[in-house]
């Protein structure tokens, strides 16, 4: 399908096909070249403005579908007059025309993207608008208080009587309770769309490869009783609650003269590098951490979180359990025997932060975690400015402000040429 959008694009509909179009109607036609000879034949839709996604007039244009045929369509449609879209141009023309609100377009991204059925449920959440709702909500609210503080400036001898007659102090209390449920479920929603980058890690021969298996579902490594069989990073996605898990099994860690297994390893300290989560692996029939673990665990980088596995509990004859010990968590477990594994699935689920985020999950980037960060920290400046009303007053308009990001009420060129530019072509 080839779709144009721009002004007045009647006389570009009738020149391509031969007719005088009617509005949303489906005409089956022939797309004629500059001699009025037949490219192809299919489906001609057209929409006048405003009554179209972009709000503009758009013309969509359905032919057989081959690269050649529909190469020779979208030349004929460029000598009409048109160009090619820019990535994201469409949805940036529907958010300048009015017709989706910042929000709402990055939900047309989303909803494109969306790695679960979870995911792309919670993105056509925010297209239809459930998200920028909830944010106008808190801005209509932030507005209101902002007119009773600063109408209150103007009459100084009576300030803390109208205060406290109009509850301000329980009004912004209520106020910031409700940026904090919002930014949770925001956060949840976060976790949801950009999952969780999982390295298994350890030396050769303790299960990695199984447990990727193990995790997929499916036998997606070659796993055998060789040492230093797996010689490169391997990626799987898996889902756990409908939580995108990015699992990369990497080539055990040790010594060797080998040189594509050494290649090997220095991609693994390159992926450990990038991780969200380093799950660690040990043969628990060793009897706990070796030399040769501890030195693994002296380079692992700090900051990131870390969880141990004792694998092949089956061969020592012991139980699946979650152990705590000084703050750090290990899961004893057989992934060949598929004993404990579900002990490992809900202990990243807890390491991602997630707890059942529900239907009503937005489905957030990172800039609007910010926003609502910064909104929430500015209503709880306002809390404390109630002796100095001037301050209340200009925490208030920056909440706003933070808020009225989310939507991109007020928000800057660049900051939209960002955003749509990793839109993808014709969207």
């Amino acid at each position: 399908m080839v779709r144009v959008s721009g002004p007045s694009l009647f006389a570009f509909a009738a020149s391509l096909c031969g007719i005088e179009p009617r509005a949303r109607h489906a005409h089956f036609v022939r797309f004629l070249d500059a001699d009025a000879t037949p490219l192809d034949e299919g489906l001609l839709l057209y929409f006048p403005a405003p009554h179209s996604f972009t709000g503009e007039d758009v013309i969509e244009l359905q032919g057989h579908g081959g690269p050649v045929v529909m190469q020779m369509l979208l030349a004929r449609c460029l000598e009409l007059g048109a160009r090619l879209a820019e990535p994201g141009e469409f949805s940036r023309r529907a958010f300048l025309n009015g017709k989706l609100d910042l929000a709402q377009a990055e939900g047309v991204a989303d909803l494109i993207e969306a790695s679960t059925a979870a995911a792309a449920r919670s993105a056509l959440r925010s297209l239809s608008g459930a998200f920028s709702a909830r944010a106008n909500e808190i801005r209509d609210r932030l507005v209101e208080l902002r007119m009773l503080v600063e109408a209150t400036l103007d009459f100084p001898e009576e300030e803390v009587d109208f205060l406290e007659a109009a509850n301000a102090l329980g009004r912004l209390a209520t106020l910031r309770s409700d940026v904090d449920a919002i930014l949770e479920k925001a956060t949840q929603g976060s976790i949801l769309r950009n999952g969780l980058h999982v390295v298994l890690v350890g030396q050769p021969n303790v299960g990695k490869s199984s447990l990727l298996n193990r995790l997929a579902g499916e036998d997606r490594a070659i796993v055998t009783e060789v040492a230093g069989t797996t010689r490169d990073a391997l990626r799987e996605t898996i889902q756990i609650e409908g939580i995108p898990l990015h699992i990369i099994d990497t080539a055990g860690l040790r010594d060797t003269a080998d040189t594509v297994e050494r290649i090997g390893i220095e991609r693994t300290w390159k992926e450990i590098e990038r991780a969200d989560v380093i799950v660690r692996l040990v043969d628990v029939r060793s009897g706990g951490l070796c030399e040769q673990d501890a030195l693994i665990d002296s380079r692992l980088p700090a900051g990131i979180e870390r969880l141990t596995v004792f694998n092949k509990i089956d061969l020592a004859h012991e139980t699946p359990r979650r152990v705590e010990q000084g703050g750090r968590v290990s899961v004893y477990l057989s992934a060949k025997g598929a004993l404990g594994i579900e002990l490992l699935q809900q202990e990243l689920l807890r390491i991602a932060g997630w707890h059942g985020g529900g239907e009503d999950v937005i489905l957030a980037r990172e800039r609007h975690l910010v926003a609502l960060r910064t909104a929430r920290e500015h209503v709880r400046n306002a809390e404390q400015s109630t002796d100095a009303l001037e301050l209340m007053a200009e925490e208030l308009r920056l909440a706003q402000q933070a808020i009225n990001e989310i939507t991109g009420e007020f928000s800057s060129d660049d900051l939209l040429g960002v955003i749509f530019s990793r839109f993808c072509i014709g969207k």
